[in-house]
This record gives structure tokens, C-alpha cells and sequence, in this order.
């Protein structure tokens, strides 16, 4: 049997030769032997499909061929060295020669470079006779196809030519023809010419009028094509184009002109003072605020200059090459955008030095700013992109599919679709920033506190603040008198961490009140306050006031205390108002009943381990984080799902007060109430599922188990699986019997707007017994507060060191007094060992001075990071003041006279303590697991009825859904007095009326209209107009719901049935418009049209002192109608002094610089008011276009909502402030009786009658 193949061995030699002489690639490789133990250098040649290998360079004789036919080369990676290996593997690089059947055992070879090794690898991949074939015949047939090319070029060449001389010959031929016509014309003109006769001349006329009617009928039909054309669609597509590209033209000059005010008045300016020989500002800082700034006005003079060439050359007009040109220079706009936040932040550092702002002011103060500020110029640029996408979406809206730059315009707007939304993220998380500094702006005296770039704004408006008596006392009979609502009524700006209070000036500055700049972790709130018997007896004129005060008691650590009463309109504006109070009192106490609920040891607090839980700063599938923080010291929601948000909100370490609002506001969006509600439902009934199962195991971490706090994953999942519910407190016998009953009455709740009693949670038996135990055995001492007793007032200081015993503490009466234990840090102290135990007089005006511990640096009771102070914010009923302060002060009295303990023995006090068994610790943290969350859900469930009560006025199902719920949770035998209180507060809100606003609904008045009779408008006065005329817009904008202003439904062509609300202010504004056009055509008279539109000038400029922003948009609009503005007899007799007026009004509501007058105007004015709808709509359009809801992983752009949350509350600022105007029935009727308003081609043809076109 033949065991081998025979080749031809002596052609196989000569052509091993020729490979050697003129192969493809030659050289050495190290080749692996065939028992995969050694390397062997052998020296290769390639020829064709055949690898020849020599034993050396001058071998003779080929030592062996492999055939590459079929098979594949790669790069293979370096196997691991061996112990015993000498030589180094860094340098060697390998490829192996695999062919494609199984027996064949893979070449494996290596060389010394890497370039070498690729080339080889590329060379024997090539060697393939069968690519070589398929290459040949592709090029057969591209030459086969060019001879077809050839071929037919030739015929068409030959074609040609052939067309060419019969050319030649036809003009040979009309050559000839032409000279004999004109021989025979040479010859007529030489004869004589006879006379005219008569019948000539008749047929010359018969001609002209032949010519004439010829021309007429031409031009008529001319004229109706003319006419078809101008009324067909296209030509309205065309026209609203070239009317788009005006506009972009002009928007583009004045951004030109902003951009050169920020480079002439500010940049050049400030490099220059850093030049100075004593500098305000360094140069780094002039390159980080404005960066990016100078070549962004270049490069839009460029763009502007072309603009206008295009414009030139109308009605041919090209503009997509112009947006060629700025594509590639958006790399510039991002640097620009992503430094805008940073940007912001060290204007606001620079602006702490006095020289810097005043020169900054001085530059701000120049005519071209137009009282501007810089951070506003810095602002301008992040709008420019979303007003390109706007016009780009007209124009597309406006040009043909056909046309030759739809494509071209296309892309630049995906192109620059892609940089709105990083612009749109970016605007979102320095708005608050730039809210801040305009805020601080407005106070004349300046406001330090609020260049500190983390405060965040939450809400401002109009309060009345009550001053206090010399005696501190204030008669309730005094809420009611007219006079302190013009005196007391203030600004009250509430930002996470402090409350600012002023009064409003001349030219609407702000002044700051005397302490008016109040600090929030100093506060104590209290709602409900409540006056003496004497007082609510003797004065009855403040019932009309009553529930609508509530009390902020202000106890700052370096001066004297002081209590602050302010005074809201309605219920659900105090509502309102003490809930974000409350909410940012606790977000800046970072909830103090789960810190010391969870502190497992000395070193490791709530704060901690928030840092150390990943799923709160890193991104994640389901969740994308902003680089800004919230108020709670968290990284912001960018985008995030359903269920992410959904836990956030019900994440019991804290809660954003931000995070809250814009979740209410815009939840509709991604879910719905139902879906809320069962939420807070299930966290109630299983409080353990609030944790994040990502994050369950951070909380039940064991003192021995530190590792769990910093991040390190458990080695088990079996902890975050055995508390899927909540189990019973365990009760040792250790334990007093009382003990589950004390733990309820002394688990402080912040329910209702209730902030945190301290003293209540560090009292508890686990807490004062867990200190206890380290000075003694716990079970042989425990400390019961049943023992304690009250008798006489307190006349006595806590013992100092070694001064008495436990037995001989002194009686301490705590009847009618609330105690609480603060501790309280400087900002630059991370932790303090300082704790002060004090008791505060809440009724009593004779009350003793407050009682403190002189070694209060011994008993640090409680735990915090970064300078947070927690204190009381909120008396308890009495039993619960009596049991807390005894707790409190048995503590004390127990810690002092047990002798001097040392620092790091009583650093902490936490339920974690040495002392419990790990289960009896956990059970503890359990029990407070489910006080905090049915907390939290009632926290939320308040914040929700109170700030968005028409969610369950138009949704039946879900209010009953509510109250039944709460009623649930009230037959709770769990439940505490103050959750109690709290659900039966939420229950009265949902089921009560507000009794505050007794303005006249809008459904009323409409009513009224349908069955009267309207008086002519002689007889109405220009007062009574713009009253009537200001009620009526307040009502109509009042009841827009905000759920309207969420997905540009106003735009879409459901548009009645998705925002009818707001359409109907738009019908209400056209209206009105048209009404005051038809008052003014409806005289022939000049002098009575003049009189009248004098007399609706003076109804806008009253509107104007009313705030009533629309209504004079509304009448200055009318008086810019073409039918209006085009009488020049009747304008010619308007007196100059109502010009004047005229302009001065159209200057405020100018939509020029996104109506910057107007916003300024908003701006230093207060509530009532009523501005322009459409303001606020153009700001939505800018954030929607370009910016989906969801991401392409489908998470909700929570970024974007933040965005239309604050326009959002902005708006709901004036709508819920009402104007006190009473309801007049004539001047009401007349604005609302449309029955002889004209249309639009009414008034046209009225304004012809009146003053008919002048012919040309």
C-alpha cells in the first residue's frame, strides 16, 4: 500500500530556487517542532501559493514545502513562559498557518518584529491561487465592460458627425435662401410706391384694436395665473420660508450684537484688569468664564455675513451651504457648553471679591448691557443652537420634498440636534446657579449666602409677616387688619439651606429685612400656632386669617433667638410653603432618625454610607447621573427608568426637596398616579422593600462587618434576602417589659411638616441603656423612664464632673416644656464631639433659662458629617415632650455622675452599641425602618395634595383611592400620635375646601355673560376696562393646568383636545385683540377713532401698573394689526404724549432677546400678576425640540423634566396668587360679547372703507 504522494522532487527543487531568488517575501522564522517542545530558525521563502523553508540563508536545497492553498493565517498570542525558560518572550511575536481539515496539524511560527510578523501574516493570507483567479476574473469582465463602453461611444461619436455635416448643408442651404430674399427685397424697395388707399388705413385700424384686445386678453390671463399662483400652496410654503429666513436674519444680528457686547464690555475689559498692577480677577479665571467666547463671535460674523449675501441675491435663496460652514466649528460650542457650569461657578467665587464686583458693576451699568448682567450673556450662546433646530424645522416644514437643499438641511439639523441635548443638560444644571445670582442681584445690599453655588432654589413668593410685640406675644386680631397687609407684606425667597426675607423698593429692588437671611438648621417650625384664651376672646377681626400663619422659631448659636410669623393668602399656599419648609429643614439634617438609626460605629455615619453605596453616583444600565449635586449632597437624576425614580422617591436616607417637586410635576409623563400610589402603598405595608436591595446590605451591616459600609459586596446574597419582610421586634429578658411601648412613644416621626425630635430618638431604652451598659453590666442595670418624675421648675444645672450620683439627680419639671439635644458643628469641623442638651420654653412666658450641660464635650450623643446640625423642629404632644426631656436629661445626669468618661468611650451613642446581641440591633433598626417609612409615605402623600390638589379634584377614583388608604393607616394600632395626625391633616385637605380664595371662577362669569346685555363701550371707563380686563385674564390663565405644558400639545393637530385650557387663552387673547381693532374701525369719524385708541392706551398703561403683562400685549398687538397700523390720517392725529406710551409698552412686551424687558419686568415685580402665555410656551418649544422624553435605552430624560418643572413653577407662582378685585358685571359683559366682533378680513375691508388704498 503506498504511504506517501511522489512529487516531481526535482521540480519541486528548482522552484524552491526561484522562491529563494525572486519569491513574494522571504526571511527567517522560527518554526515549532512537531513535539511542541523546541523552536527552530529556519529560513523562508514565499512563492505564489507555495512556503519553502531552508535550513539557512545559503542552503541549496529547499528542506521542506508547504502547500498555502485553502488555508488561513492569524496573529496568535504568547503562550505563557515556563519556570525553567531562559529566554524572554516579550519580543517574540507568533502566527500560526492553519489548514482546514483535522488531521492537519497547525503551523505555528514567530518572529522578532512586529511589523515582520504582520507582513508575513498579510502576505501568506494573499497566497491563494483561487483569489488570484477570482481576482482575474472580475478584471476580464471590467475589461469587457469598458470595450462595451467603447463600442458605443464610437457609435455615438460616429452619430455625431454624421449630424454635424447635415448641419453644415442645412446651413449651406438657408445661407442661400436668405441672399435670394434679399435680392428680391433690394427689388421692391426700388420700385415706386403707390398711394394709401382707404382700404389700408381701415385695416391698419382693425389691426390696432386686434392688437389691443390680443394684449388685454394676454394680460388678463397673465393675471389670473399670476393670482392662482400667489393663492396656491406652494406659494404660501415659499412665503412663510422667505418670512422664516427674515427672521433668521434678523435674530442672527442681534445675536451678533449680544455676543460683541460680551467681548467689547466684559472679556477685553477684564484681560485688561488682569493686567492691572493690583488684579480683581486672574487671567485664568478671565480664560475659564470665558472661554471659547471671542471665537464664537467670529465665527457668527462670518456666518452672518453670509447670511445677508444670501438675502442679497432674493428670491433665490440657498442656505444650506451657511450651515456647511458652522457644522464643523461645533466642537467649539461644546467646549463652550461643557464649561458653562464651571464658568458660572467662578463668577460666582470671583464676584466674593468687593473689587471685582464693582468693577463688574460698572461694566454691567454700560447703555449697551441694557441693565443685563454678564451671567445672562454668558447664557445666550446655550439658546442659539435651539433657535437653529426651531428655524430649521420651519424651513423643512415650508421646502418641498423635491427640493435641493431638504437633504442639506436635514443633516445640519440632526447635527445639531446632538449638541442640543448636551446644551439642554447643561442649561438645566446651571439654571440654578444663574437663578441664584439673579436673586442676589436684585437685593441692593448684596446676599453672600447666595454665591454659594450649592444652595438650590425651591420657592419664592409674596408672605405677611406679623411683627412681634414687645413682649414677644402677638394677638391673632391683628392677621386680619388692612393696614399690616401693606406693611407686612414680604419676598420670601426659601432655598435649601436658608430662607431669605425682604421688602420690595422702588424700581423693584429688593431690600433685605432686619434678620431677614435666615439660616434653615437653625429653624424650628411650627404650623399651627396657637394664641392664648384671652386674646382669641377679646379680638374677632382676625378669623377671616385664621390657619393661614404659621410660626418659624429661629435659635442661631451666636446670638439671641427670635421667632419669625409669616401670613399666606390660602390654605394651600401655607400648605405650600411648610412642607418645603419642613422638607429642607430635613434634607439639611440628612434625616437624623435613620443616622442614628444606622450608625454601626464610631467611624461610620448615614452620610458615609451614602458615599460608599455605588448606585448612587455611578452610572449604571438603568440610571445616568449629572455631575451637579442636589440639595441632600447627592449626584442629580440625568436619566433614569421608571422603577430607578420610582426608588429614589421612596429611599428612606433622604430626599431631595428638588427631586420631589419636579418628580410631582412631571410623573404623567412616564406613569401614572395609580402606579405612584401603589408605590408608597407597598412601601408602607413593607417598609424593608424602601431600602434598594443594592443597598440593603450597607444598613444591616454588623459592627464586625465594616467592609459592608465602604462598598465591598457581601460574600453572601443570603443578607438581602431574609428581611423580604419585616420581622417583630424581638423582646429580651433583658428588656423592660415596657419596652416595645416606650420605643413607640420615643421614635421621633417628621409627619405633617413635623421635623425631628433628637431627643426623642436618643432616648430611647435601647440608646440610654446601651451607654449605660459600658459603664456597668446591662444586665444587672437598666435604666427605666417610668421611674423618672417631674415636680418643680427647673432651678438646677446638670451636675459637672464628679459633683453627685445617680441617686441624687434633680427633679425636673417638664410639664409644659419641650426638650430637645442639638449638636451643633462649625463648616470646617467633619465631626464634633460637642453636644448640648437644652430646654426651650414653647407656651409659658415666665419659663427659666435654658439648662445646659457645662461638660457637654463628654457626651457626644449623636453623630454627623460636614456641619450638620440637628435640632428640634417640632413640640410634641405632652406625654411625649415629658418621656423624651426625662429621657434626655436621665442620660445626662446618669453619663455625669458616673464620673469623667473619656472622649472615644462616649463619642458615639447608636443603637448598634456594644451591649444587644446582633439580632436585637437589627430588630431595632427594623422597627425604625418602618417609623421612617410610613414617614416618608406620608411626607410625600402631603407634599402631594397640598401642591397638586387637581390631580384628585378630576380624578375621582384616585382620591377615594387615597382617603381610603389613609384611613387604613389610622386604624394602624401601631401607628403614633403624630402619623395619626399627620393622615388625618391629609385626609381634611383632600375632603375640605379652601375657604382662602373667594375670587369668582371663571365658569361663573361666563354664566353671567351668556343671558346679559352688554352697555356700549362709550359708557365704560378706561379703569373699569383694565380691571375687568385683568380679572378676566387672571381667570382664564389661572386654571391652565400644568400637565398641559408637557409634550408641545399646543402644536400638535389634536391640539383642542390635548391642551384645551390653553387654547382657550389663546382664543381669550385673539379676542380681545380683535374686539379693540373692531372698537377702532367701527367710526367713520377721525376724531372718534382717535379718542378711542387714546382711551385703550390708557387701559394698557393701567394694565401695565396692574401687572396685567398680557393684556398689554394684547391691545398693543391690536394696534399693530395691518388694519390698524395702516391709517396714517388717523395715526397722524394721535397726540404725541400717547405715542410716547405706545412705545414704551411695545418696548416692554418686545419679544427681542427672548422678551428680556418682560422678564425683567416679572422679575421686580410681585404677585398678582399676569404675564404673557406665549413667553413661557417659545421656552417649552425650546427645551422639547431636539430632546425626547426617553433615551435609546427607553430612560426618562429627567434632566429635561427638571427643566419644564421650573417654568413650570414659575408659572404656578402667579396662578395661584389672586388679584382682589371685585367682579363688575358691565365692563365684564362688554369684553366678553363677541357678537359683533370682526374677523380678520372684516377689519381688513373696514380699514379700505375707511382710508382706501392711494393708487400709484
Amino acid at each position: 500500500m503506498q504511504k506517501g504522494i511522489r512529487l516531481n522532487d526535482g521540480h519541486v527543487t528548482y522552484l524552491g530556487l526561484l522562491a529563494k531568488k525572486d519569491g513574494t517575501r522571504r526571511g527567517s522564522l522560527s518554526k515549532k517542532s512537531s513535539d511542541n517542545t523546541k523552536w527552530h530558525t529556519k529560513w523562508f521563502a514565499l512563492l505564489q501559493n507555495m512556503l519553502f523553508y531552508f535550513e539557512s540563508e545559503s542552503s541549496s536545497r529547499p528542506s521542506g514545502l508547504y502547500l498555502l492553498e485553502g488555508c488561513v493565517c492569524d496573529r496568535s498570542p504568547s503562550p505563557k513562559p515556563s519556570l525553567s525558560a531562559k529566554e524572554c518572550l516579550e519580543k517574540q511575536y507568533y502566527f500560526t498557518v492553519s489548514f482546514n481539515h483535522e488531521n492537519q496539524k497547525a503551523l505555528e511560527l514567530r518572529t522578532e518584529d512586529v511589523k515582520d510578523c504582520d507582513e508575513w501574516v498579510a502576505a501568506i493570507s494573499h497566497a491563494s491561487y483561487r483569489n488570484l483567479a477570482n481576482e482575474h476574473e472580475t478584471l476580464m469582465q471590467k475589461y469587457l465592460h469598458l470595450l462595451q463602453i467603447v463600442e458605443t461611444e464610437k457609435t455615438v461619436a460616429k452619430q455625431l458627425r454624421q449630424q454635424i455635416e447635415d448641419g453644415e448643408i442645412e446651413i449651406e442651404r438657408l445661407k442661400s435662401e436668405i441672399a435670394a430674399k434679399l435680392k428680391d427685397n433690394e427689388k421692391i424697395q426700388s420700385s415706386p410706391t403707390t398711394a394709401p388707399s382707404d382700404d389700408d388705413s381701415e385695416i391698419k385700424k382693425i389691426k390696432k384694436v386686434q392688437s389691443f384686445l390680443r394684449g388685454w386678453m394676454c394680460r388678463r390671463k397673465w393675471k389670473t395665473i399670476i393670482q392662482d399662483y400667489i393663492r396656491s400652496p406652494h406659494a404660501e410654503s415659499m412665503r412663510k420660508r422667505n418670512q422664516v429666513v427674515f427672521s433668521m436674519l434678523e435674530a442672527e444680528a442681534e445675536y451678533v450684537q449680544q455676543l460683541h457686547i460680551l467681548v467689547n464690555n466684559f472679556l477685553r475689559p477684564l484681560r485688561m484688569a488682569a493686567s492691572s498692577k493690583k488684579p480683581p480677577i486672574t487671567h485664568d479665571d478671565v480664560s475659564s468664564i470665558f472661554l471659547n467666547s471671542e471665537t464664537i463671535m467670529f465665527l457668527h460674523q462670518i456666518f452672518y455675513q453670509g447670511l445677508k449675501a444670501r438675502i442679497a441675491s432674493w428670491p433665490t435663496l440657498v442656505l444650506a451651504d451657511l450651515f456647511d460652514i458652522l457644522l464643523p466649528m461645533l466642537n467649539i460650542y461644546q467646549e463652550f457648553v461643557r464649561n458653562h457650569q464651571y464658568s458660572l461657578q467662578i463668577l460666582a467665587h470671583c464676584k466674593q471679591n468687593r473689587d471685582f464686583d464693582k468693577l463688574l458693576k460698572q461694566y454691567e451699568a454700560k447703555p449697551d448691557c441694557e441693565e443685563r448682567t454678564l451671567e445672562t450673556f454668558l447664557t445666550y450662546p446655550m439658546f442659539q443652537i435651539p433657535r437653529y433646530i426651531l428655524t430649521l424645522h420651519e424651513l423643512l416644514a415650508h421646502t418641498p420634498h423635491e427640493h435641493v437643499e431638504r437633504n442639506s438641511l436635514d443633516y445640519a439639523k440632526s447635527k445639531l440636534e446632538e449638541l442640543s441635548r448636551i446644551m439642554h443638560d447643561e442649561v438645566s444644571e446651571t439654571e440654578n446657579i444663574r437663578k441664584n445670582l439673579a436673586i442676589e442681584r436684585m437685593i441692593v445690599e448684596g446676599c453672600e449666602i447666595l454665591l454659594d453655588t450649592s444652595q438650590t432654589f425651591v420657592r419664592q413668593g409674596s408672605l405677611i409677616q406679623v411683627p412681634m410685640s414687645e413682649k414677644g406675644k402677638i394677638t391673632r386680631g391683628r392677621l386680619g387688619s388692612l393696614s399690616l397687609k401693606k406693611e407686612g407684606e414680604k419676598q420670601c425667597f426659601l432655598f435649601s439651606k436658608h430662607l431669605i426675607i425682604c421688602t420690595r423698593g422702588s424700581g423693584g429692588k429688593l431690600h433685605l429685612t432686619k434678620n431677614g437671611v435666615v439660616s434653615l438648621i437653625d429653624c424650628t417650625l411650627i404650623e399651627e400656632p396657637e394664641g392664648t384664651d384671652d386674646e382669641s376672646k377679646s379680638d374677632k377681626s382676625g378669623q377671616d386669617m385664621e390657619h393661614l400663619d404659621f410660626k418659624i422659631v429661629v435659635e442661631p448659636k451666636d446670638s439671641q433667638s427670635f421667632t419669625i410669623i409669616l401670613v399666606a393668602s390660602s390654605r394651600q399656599e401655607k400648605s405650600a410653603w411648610t412642607s418645603d419648609i419642613s422638607q429642607c429643614i430635613d434634607n439639611i439634617r440628612c434625616n437624623g432618625l435613620m443616622m442614628n438609626a444606622f450608625e454601626e460605629n464610631s467611624k461610620v455615619t448615614v452620610p458615609q454610607m451614602i458615599k460608599s453605596d455605588a448606585s448612587l453616583y455611578c452610572d449604571d444600565v438603568d440610571i445616568r447621573f449629572s455631575k451637579m449635586m442636589n440639595s441632600c449632597k447627592v449626584l442629580q437624576i440625568r436619566y433614569a427608568s421608571v422603577e430607578r425614580l420610582l426608588e429614589r422617591l421612596t429611599d428612606l436616607r433622604f430626599l431631595s426637596i428638588d427631586f420631589l417637586n419636579t418628580f410631582l410635576h412631571s410623573y404623567r409623563v412616564f406613569t401614572s398616579a395609580d402606579v405612584v400610589l401603589d408605590k408608597l402603598i407597598t412601601i408602607y405595608k413593607k417598609p424593608i422593600s424602601a431600602i434598594p436591595a443594592r443597598s440593603l446590605e450597607l444598613f444591616f451591616a454588623s459592627s464586625q462587618n465594616n467592609k459592608l459600609l465602604y462598598g465591598e459586596p457581601p460574600k453572601s446574597p443570603r443578607a438581602s434576602r431574609k428581611f423580604s419582610s419585616p420581622p417583630p421586634l424581638a423582646i429580651t429578658k433583658t428588656s423592660s417589659p415596657n419596652r416595645r411601648r416606650k420605643l413607640s412613644l420615643n421614635i421621633p416621626i417628621i409627619t405633617g411638616g413635623k421635623a425631628l425630635d433628637l431627643a426623642a430618638l436618643s432616648c430611647s431604652s435601647n440608646g440610654y441603656a446601651s451607654m449605660y451598659s459600658t459603664m456597668s453590666p446591662f444586665s444587672k442595670t437598666t435604666l427605666d423612664i417610668n421611674k423618672l418624675y417631674v415636680s418643680s421648675p427647673i432651678t438646677s444645672k446638670i451636675p459637672d464632673e464628679g459633683e453627685g450620683k445617680t441617686d441624687k439627680a434633680d427633679e425636673v419639671s417638664l410639664s409644659k416644656q419641650d426638650v430637645s439635644v442639638r449638636e451643633e458643628s462649625d463648616n470646617d469641623q467633619i465631626q464634633s464631639d460637642e453636644a448640648e442638651a437644652e430646654v426651650s420654653p414653647t407656651k409659658s412666658p415666665t419659663t427659666p433659662k435654658n439648662v445646659k450641660c457645662k461638660n457637654s464635650s463628654e457626651f457626644s450623643l449623636f453623630s454627623y458629617n460636614n456641619g450638620m446640625v440637628m435640632s428640634s423642629c417640632r413640640e410634641l404632644d405632652n406625654n411625649r415632650s415629658a418621656l423624651s426631656a426625662a429621657s434626655a436629661f436621665a442620660i445626662a445626669t446618669a453619663g455625669a455622675n458616673e464620673g469623667t468618661p473619656t472622649k472615644e468611650k462616649y463619642r458615639r451613642m447608636s443603637l448598634a452599641s456594644t451591649g444587644f446581641p446582633t439580632d436585637q440591633r437589627n430588630g431595632d433598626k427594623e422597627f425604625v425602618i418602618r417609623r421612617a417609612a410610613t414617614n416618608r409615605v406620608l411626607n410625600v402623600l402631603r407634599h402631594w395634595v397640598s401642591k397638586h390638589s387637581q390631580d384628585f379634584e378630576t380624578n375621582t377614583e384616585l382620591k377615594m383611592k387615597v382617603i381610603s388608604f389613609l384611613e387604613e393607616v389610622m386604624h394602624d394600632p401601631e401607628l403614633l400620635t403624630q402619623e395619626r395626625k399627620a393622615a388625618a391633616n391629609i385626609i381634611r385637605t383632600l375632603t375640605q375646601e379652601d375657604p382662602g380664595d373667594n375670587q369668582i371662577c371663571l365658569e361663573e362669569v361666563l354664566q353671567m355673560a351668556e343671558g346679559g346685555k352688554s352697555e356700549p363701550y362709550e359708557n365704560q371707563s378706561a379703569l373699569e376696562i383694565a380691571e375687568q380686563l385683568t380679572l378676566l385674564d387672571h381667570l382664564v390663565f389661572k386654571v391652565i393646568p400644568y400637565e398641559e405644558f408637557f409634550g408641545q400639545g399646543w402644536m400638535k393637530n389634536d391640539k383642542n383636545e390635548k391642551t384645551p385650557y390653553i387654547m382657550k387663552t389663546t382664543k381669550h387673547f385673539n379676542d380681545i385683540s380683535n374686539l379693540i381693532a373692531t372698537e377702532i374701525l367701527r367710526s367713520e369719524d377721525v376724531t372718534v377713532r382717535v379718542a378711542v385708541i387714546e382711551k385703550w392706551v390708557a387701559v394698557a398703561d393701567i394694565c401695565r401698573c396692574l401687572h396685567n403683562y398680557n393684556a398689554v400685549l394684547e391691545i398693543t398687538s391690536s394696534l399693530n394689526r395691518s388694519s390698524i397700523f395702516r391709517l396714517k390720517k388717523t395715526w397722524l392725529k394721535v397726540s404725541k404724549q400717547t405715542k410716547t406710551v405706545i412705545d414704551k409698552l411695545q418696548k416692554l412686551v418686545s419679544s427681542e432677546g427672548r422678551f428680556k424687558n418682560l422678564r425683567e419686568a416679572l422679575k421686580n415685580c410681585d404677585p398678582p400678576c399676569v404675564p404673557y402665555l406665549g413667553m413661557y410656551l417659545t421656552d417649552l418649544a425650546f427645551i422639547e425640540e431636539g430632546t425626547p422624553n426617553y433615551t435609546e435605552d427607553n430612560l426618562v430624560n429627567f434632566s429635561k423634566m427638571r427643566m419644564i418643572s421650573h417654568i413650570i413653577r414659575e408659572i404656578r407662582q402667579f396662578q395661584q396668587t389672586a388679584y382682589k378685585i371685585d367682579y363688575q358685571p358691565k365692563a365684564a359683559l362688554y369684553l366678553l360679547d363677541g357678537s359683533s366682533v370682526m374677523d380678520e378680513e372684516g377689519l381688513y375691508e373696514a380699514s379700505l372703507r375707511i382710508e382706501p388704498k392711494v393708487p400709484n
